[in-house]
């Protein structure tokens, strides 16, 4: 029996997270994920997934916070404006049906002044649709407008 995708839950770089259910998910692209092992943050060993890129359109319904997701600012601003305010998008967990989850990693590269850690990622891009619909886009060579231009 194969194991199937029942949604993503994203992680903010502040440690805040939103769970999307796989329904809420319209066009999506992860781009080349690789297997690496090494220290993060002088941590333990372990197995680590970056992707290249990665690309979603997130329908209306998802903007709203789950119950299990501890984000103060998605009860604030909503989650769709809280992913245009800040780009702060780090990594995310694929959950499966059978409780598995893969963590994927995504390119990141600091907005912020060098030497001076910051929030925001150079490589993300996020708009929302005249339909409603959010897209994101992480990736070092496209930004959201490249990739879906016509939606806006």
């Amino acid at each position: 029996m194969t194991k199937q995708m029942t949604g993503f839950r994203f992680y903010f770089r502040n440690n805040e997270t939103w769970t999307i259910k796989r329904e809420n998910i319209g066009d999506l692209w992860i781009k080349q994920i690789t297997t690496s092992f090494g220290r993060i943050n002088g941590g333990e060993f372990e197995k680590i997934n970056p992707c290249e890129g990665f690309k979603i359109e997130i329908f209306e319904e998802a903007d709203h916070v789950q119950t299990d997701d501890i984000n103060l600012g998605g009860l604030e601003l909503g989650m769709f404006e809280r992913a245009l305010k800040y780009q702060d998008i780090e990594k995310m967990n694929i959950i499966f049906d059978n409780g598995e989850e893969d963590l994927i990693y995504f390119p990141y590269e600091d907005k912020g002044t060098p030497g001076q850690e910051g929030l925001d990622n150079k490589h993300q891009s996020s708009k929302i649709s005249k339909d409603g619909k959010l897209y994101i886009v992480i990736d070092p060579k496209q930004s959201v407008e490249d990739v879906y231009g016509d939606k806006f």
